[in-house]
C-alpha cells in the first residue's frame, strides 16, 4: 500500500487521493479510461522534483497533466497524475526584442497569446483547443493547428526547455554548437549519458533511420520518437544553420522522457491585418480533396475542411448554429480557404483567382466570402468540430482511432480512395475534418465501443490504415501523437530496427520507467482499457427518467455525449459563461467534463448498493450553479444542469427530500402564506433574530440578506389597474407573473403593465401557476413536473404568434422553451413544444414589436444616458442578450454596453448558501464586480434577473435595475 500522506508532506501542493478525483483524471479526449493511483498538483520545480523521487521509490510512473484534452490517451493510466494546469502557470519573461516569452508548462495558448497581442506578437501554432490547451501538452504533443502552412508545429518554435530528469537532476535543453555537445557527451551524469547515446545511435544508424522516417516534405508527422530530426542539425550537416537541440526529441514525446517546468518559446508577428475566408462550398468529397490541390497554388495560410456531418450537428447546437451564415444549401463539404495580405485588394485579388481557378474545373457550387469579425465565426464552427461530432445521439460516435493521418497533400486524393474502399469493405461510415491542406484529415469512423462487434472493427481499422498510410508514405499520426492508441503499430511504419532504437532512446531518458510508461513504446494493445465496456445490464438504464432524454437515446447516452474535449475549461477572459465555478477556482473537479465523468463512472459502475445514493456524485454536482451554459457552448450540447436535477429527484425517491431543498423548492407556497400578511413576513426575515434562525434553517450565508416580499401581489394589483390608454390597442400581451415578479418585484411587473399600456397593447395576467423554476433548480422535479403539466394545460389553448406570453424573469419564461417539453410527458409534449414557441422573454417581444414598427424610438426620451448591462445565464444560454441591448437602444441617446460577464455567482439559492458564498463571490469578482465598480453613478447599471441584481448589490453596493425599469423611465408620457 502506497502512503501518499509522505509525498503530501513533501511539497507545497496538492495530492488527492480520493475516489472522485480518481475517475475524473481517468479519462481525456479519448477512448480510454483507466484508473490512477492518485493526483498531484504541484506548485513548483522541487514539488515536482519531490513527485520524481516519491514516484521512484515506490516503482510507479509520474503521468504528466495539463488541460487533458489528448486524443490517443496520453494522460490515461495507472499512476500518479500530476497537474500543472492549476499552479505551474505563471509568465516568468517576456522579450519582445528579441521575440520570445518564457513560461511555466500549465500556461494557457490563447491566453498567452492575449498578452504578448499588444507588442505585434503571437505564438505561431494555434490548435482548435486553443482556449484552454496548455504549453506543456503542446509541446508534449508537438502540437500545430489549422495556420501549420505558415507557422508550422511547436517543435519549430521551442527554443529551450527546463526539465525534471528520471533521476532527479534538472536540466537546460537547448541549441548547442558540436564542441558544446561533446562536452556534455563526457560528463558523468545522466545528462551526460544521454547526450552521449543520442549522438552514438544516430551516427551508426543514420541512412537507417532517414530510410524508414516518412517523407520529409511531409509537414504534419508526429509518430514516434523524432529522432531523425536531429540528424538536420549542423552537428551531422556541416551545410546547416541549426544547432543541436534536444527540444527537437523532446517536442512530442508525451511526457515519456522528461518533465518540464519551464519553456522558452520563440514569438512570432501578428499575422497581417486584412484577411478573407472562401468558403467553397463542394458537391463531393472527392471534389474537395481536388479543390485543395487548386487553392494550395495561390499561397493561402489555411485550408481546413467541415463535411456533411459536422455541419449537420451543428444545426442542432445553440451557440453554433449562429455561425452557420455563410452556408447554402447542403453541401458534402466546406473548404475553408483563408488569406492574408497587407491590403484588402491584395486578399480579393487572390480570392478572384482561387474562385475563378475552381470555377474553371467545375470544383465547388458556392463561394462566399467572409471578412472582419465574422472570420472568427467560421473559425468556431471548425474549433467545435469534434465537440460536436459528440454530440451525435445514441451510442455510435465518429471515435478517436485514424483520426490524426497524414500524407503529403498531392498524395491525398488518392489515399482517400483507397481508404474508401477500405470502409465500404467494412461497411463502416466515416467522419472526415480539418487539416487538409498539409494533408491531415481527422477520420472518424462511426462504431459503437460498447458492441462486441464494432470493438473488433475497432482494431481492424486501425490496422488497415497503418497499412495504407505506410503505401502512402505518410504519418499515421499528424499532430496528436501516438499515445497507447498507436504506438503497436510504431514497428510496422518504420520497422523493428528503427522501432528498437526509439525503445533504446526511452531506455537512456528514463530507465526504471518513471515517466508516462506505456505509451509510444511498450504500449499495451490499443483495444484495451477502453472508456465503455460491452453493454452490461445496468439500473441506470432501467429506471425511467423523470425528463424526456429520448432524443439522446436515453439519460446515459446523454451524459456520455461528453467525449472529454475540455472546452468547459476556457477562461473568463475569452467571454462565455461555462463553467462559472472552475473559472474561480481553477480545479477540473469543478468542471462540465468532470461531472459528466463522475455521472457516468458511478452510475455504470456504482460503489454503492444504492446506485442513487452516491457521495461522489453528490459532491461533484454540488459546485454546478445550474446556469445552463453548458447546454448551448458545450458543443456537445451536454446539460449539467437538467442532469443534476434528474440525478436529485432519484436521490430523493431514495434518501428523502432534505429540509433546506424542500424549503428552497416550495418557496411559491411560503410567498404565498406571507402575502396574506406582508408586513408580518418581512418583520420576520429582517429581524436580526428570526431572520438569522431562518438563515440557519436554510443553510443561508449571514452576510446575504433575505428577500422581502412587496406590499400587494402582482396579480392582485392588476386587477384595480385602470387602463392610461383609452385608445385603440396595437396588440394584446398575456404577461406571465411569475414567482418572483409577483411576490417581490411587483414595482417591476407594475412598470412593465404600465409601459405595455403606455404603447398601445392590452396586457392580461392569464391564469396559470408560478413556473416551478426553483424546484427544477433543487431537483424536485416530481413537484415541477405537475407544476409544468398545469401551466401547459393552463395556457396551451389562449397563447398564439399574435398573442405571446412574455416573461420578466428570464429562467422562469425560459422553463417554458427548455424544460417544459421534456418534463410533462408524453401526451403534453408536442403542446409543450409549440406554448414553448410563443413564450418570450420581455426583450424578443419589445424588439419583435419595435422591427415592425409598433414601437418606436419617437416615444421616449431624447435625454442621454449609459448603460452597462449585465445579461441572466439562462438568457445568455437560451436565448441572446442582444435583444437586450436593442431595446435599451432604442431611445436616440442611449448607450448600452454589455458586460463581457459570465455567471454572476448567486444562481437562485446556490449564492444565498453558506457553503457556496465565498465560491459565489469569487465568480463575481471575475468580471461582473470589477465592471459595474469601474464606472460611475451617472451610468446606470441593469440586469434583468432577480438573482443577478441581489449580487451585483451584495458585491459592489450598487443598485441594478431591470432592462424594463430603464425604458419604463424614459417613457415620454407616464
Amino acid at each position: 500500500m502506497i502512503d501518499f500522506g509522505i509525498l503530501a508532506r513533501r511539497i507545497k501542493g496538492d495530492v488527492m487521493t480520493d475516489s472522485l478525483h480518481q475517475v475524473i483524471y481517468a479519462t481525456d479526449a479519448s477512448a480510454y479510461r483507466e484508473m490512477p493511483l492518485a493526483v498531484v498538483y504541484p506548485r513548483n520545480t522541487e514539488d515536482v522534483k519531490a513527485c520524481v523521487a516519491f514516484a521512484k521509490e515506490n516503482g510507479i510512473t509520474l503521468i504528466p497533466r495539463a488541460a487533458g484534452t489528448s486524443l490517443a490517451g496520453q494522460v490515461v493510466g495507472n499512476g500518479l497524475v500530476v497537474d500543472v494546469s492549476r499552479y505551474m502557470n505563471r509568465v516568468l519573461e517576456v522579450n519582445e526584442r528579441e521575440h520570445w516569452i518564457r513560461v511555466e508548462p500549465g500556461v494557457v495558448l490563447d491566453e498567452l497569446n492575449l498578452l504578448v497581442k499588444p507588442s505585434g506578437l503571437f505564438f505561431g501554432p494555434e490548435t482548435s483547443t486553443s482556449n484552454r490547451c496548455c504549453l506543456g501538452g503542446m509541446v508534449g504533443n508537438n502540437s500545430c493547428g489549422s495556420h501549420s502552412l505558415v507557422y508550422g508545429s511547436t517543435r519549430d518554435h521551442l527554443l529551450e526547455a527546463k526539465v525534471v530528469l528520471s533521476n532527479g537532476e534538472e536540466v537546460l535543453l537547448r541549441g548547442m554548437d558540436a564542441s558544446e555537445v561533446r562536452g556534455k557527451m563526457r560528463e558523468n551524469t545522466l545528462e551526460g549519458r544521454i547526450y552521449k547515446h543520442v549522438i552514438e545511435m544516430l551516427e551508426g544508424n543514420r541512412d537507417e533511420i532517414i530510410r524508414h522516417f516518412p517523407d520529409p516534405a511531409l509537414r504534419r508527422r508526429n509518430s514516434g520518437y523524432a529522432i531523425d530530426q536531429l540528424l538536420y542539425s549542423n552537428y551531422f550537416d556541416k551545410t546547416s544553420e541549426e544547432r543541436f537541440n534536444l527540444c527537437k526529441l523532446l517536442a512530442g514525446s508525451e511526457g515519456t522522457l522528461a518533465f518540464v517546468t519551464e519553456l522558452k518559446l520563440n514569438l512570432v508577428p501578428l499575422p497581417p491585418k486584412e484577411k478573407a475566408v472562401i468558403c467553397v462550398h463542394c458537391r463531393t468529397l472527392e471534389e474537395a480533396f481536388e479543390g485543395n490541390l487548386v487553392a494550395l497554388k495561390h499561397h493561402p495560410v489555411a485550408i481546413e475542411l467541415m463535411d456533411r456531418n459536422i455541419l449537420e450537428l451543428s444545426k442542432g447546437n445553440i451557440s453554433q448554429n449562429k455561425n452557420r451564415f455563410f452556408i447554402q444549401g447542403d453541401p458534402a463539404a466546406i473548404l475553408i480557404v483563408e488569406l492574408a495580405r497587407d491590403s484588402r485588394e491584395e486578399v480579393d485579388g487572390i480570392a478572384d483567382q482561387i474562385e475563378a481557378d475552381l470555377r474553371m474545373r467545375g470544383y465547388g457550387y458556392h463561394f462566399p466570402r467572409v471578412y472582419g469579425s465574422d472570420i472568427s465565426r467560421v473559425w468556431s464552427l471548425r474549433k467545435a468540430g469534434l465537440g460536436l461530432l459528440s454530440g451525435m445521439p445514441g451510442s455510435a460516435k465518429p471515435v478517436s482511432v485514424i483520426e490524426d493521418t497524414a500524407v503529403a497533400p498531392e498524395r491525398l486524393p488518392a489515399y482517400m480512395k483507397d481508404f474508401g474502399e477500405m470502409l465500404d469493405r467494412l461497411g463502416l461510415k466515416c467522419v472526415y475534418h480539418a487539416h487538409i491542406s498539409t494533408g491531415e484529415l481527422h477520420l472518424r469512423p462511426v462504431l459503437n465501443l460498447k458492441d462486441e462487434n464494432d470493438r473488433i472493427l475497432f482494431r481492424r481499422v486501425a490496422e488497415e490504415t497503418a497499412r495504407l498510410v505506410k503505401k502512402h508514405r505518410g504519418a499515421l499520426s499528424g499532430e496528436h501523437g501516438d499515445g497507447r492508441l498507436r504506438g503497436e503499430f510504431i514497428p510496422l511504419l518504420f520497422g523493428e530496427k528503427v522501432y528498437g532504437l526509439m525503445k533504446e532512446t526511452k531506455e537512456s531518458w528514463d530507465p526504471e520507467g518513471v515517466f508516462n510508461a506505456k505509451k509510444i513504446v511498450n504500449t499495451p494493445p490499443m483495444d484495451s482499457s477502453l472508456r465503455y465496456e460491452v453493454r452490461r445490464d445496468l439500473m441506470v438504464e432501467k429506471t425511467s427518467t423523470y425528463f424526456d432524454f429520448s432524443k439522446e437515446k436515453g439519460w446515459l447516452c446523454a451524459i456520455e455525449q461528453c467525449n472529454g474535449s475540455g472546452d468547459c475549461r476556457r477562461s473568463y477572459a475569452f467571454g462565455g459563461t461555462m463553467c462559472p465555478s472552475f473559472r474561480a477556482t481553477g480545479k477540473e473537479s469543478h468542471t462540465t467534463r468532470a461531472r459528466a465523468n463522475t455521472l457516468r463512472e458511478f452510475l455504470t459502475h456504482p460503489r454503492t448498493e444504492k446506485v442513487y445514493d452516491q457521495r461522489e456524485i453528490l459532491e461533484v454536482l454540488d459546485t454546478c450553479v445550474s446556469c445552463k451554459a453548458c447546454k448551448s457552448e458545450c458543443p456537445s450540447n451536454v446539460d449539467i444542469a437538467r442532469f443534476k436535477a434528474e440525478y436529485l429527484q432519484h436521490y430523493y425517491d431514495v434518501c428523502g427530500v432534505p429540509m433546506k431543498a424542500f424549503l428552497v423548492a416550495r418557496l411559491t407556497e411560503i410567498q404565498r402564506l406571507g402575502a396574506i400578511f406582508p408586513w408580518f413576513y418581512n418583520a420576520v426575515v429582517c429581524n436580526r433574530l428570526t431572520g438569522g434562525i431562518l438563515k440557519r434553517v436554510l443553510q443561508f450565508a449571514p452576510e446575504r440578506t433575505l428577500p422581502m416580499l412587496y406590499k400587494t401581489t402582482l396579480k392582485h394589483w392588476i386587477g384595480r389597474y385602470n387602463r392610461k390608454n383609452k385608445g385603440q390597442t396595437v396588440g394584446k400581451v398575456l404577461l406571465f407573473a411569475d414567482e418572483f415578479t409577483n411576490y417581490m418585484d411587483v414595482e417591476i411587473g407594475m412598470k412593465m403593465v404600465e409601459l405595455l399600456d403606455r404603447l398601445g397593447y392590452e396586457v392580461v395576467i392569464p391564469k396559470h401557476v408560478e413556473s416551478g423554476r426553483t424546484a427544477i433548480s433543487k431537483g424536485m422535479l416530481k413537484v415541477a413536473r405537475k407544476v409544468a403539466r398545469k401551466n401547459v394545460m393552463l395556457l396551451k389553448n389562449i397563447v398564439s404568434e399574435n398573442v405571446p406570453l412574455v416573461g420578466i424573469e428570464p429562467s422562469c419564461i425560459l422553463s417554458f422553451r427548455d424544460e417544459y417539453p421534456d418534463l410533462v410527458g408524453e401526451e403534453l409534449k408536442e403542446e409543450a413544444v409549440r406554448l414553448g414557441k410563443n413564450c418570450l422573454l420581455y426583450d424578443e417581444f419589445f424588439v419583435r414589436e419595435i422591427r415592425v414598427g409598433r414601437i418606436r424610438a419617437e416615444q421616449f426620451t431624447d435625454q442621454p444616458l449609459n448603460i452597462l448591462l449585465h445579461g441572466h445565464c439562462h438568457q445568455k444560454s437560451l436565448a441572446s442578450v442582444e435583444p437586450s441591448r436593442e431595446m435599451l437602444s432604442l431611445p436616440v441617446n442611449y448607450k448600452v454596453e454589455v458586460i463581457p460577464s459570465g455567471c454572476c455567482g448567486m444562481a437562485g439559492a446556490f449564492g444565498y448558501e453558506k457553503k457556496h458564498y465565498e465560491l459565489s463571490m469569487k465568480i463575481g469578482e471575475q468580471v461582473l464586480f470589477p465592471a459595474v465598480r469601474g464606472v460611475g453613478d451617472d451610468v446606470c447599471i441593469s440586469a434583468p434577473g432577480t438573482s443577478c441584481r441581489q449580487q451585483i448589490k451584495d458585491g459592489t453596493g450598487k443598485q441594478a435595475l431591470h432592462p424594463i425599469e430603464v425604458l419604463y423611465g424614459a417613457l415620454l408620457t407616464r
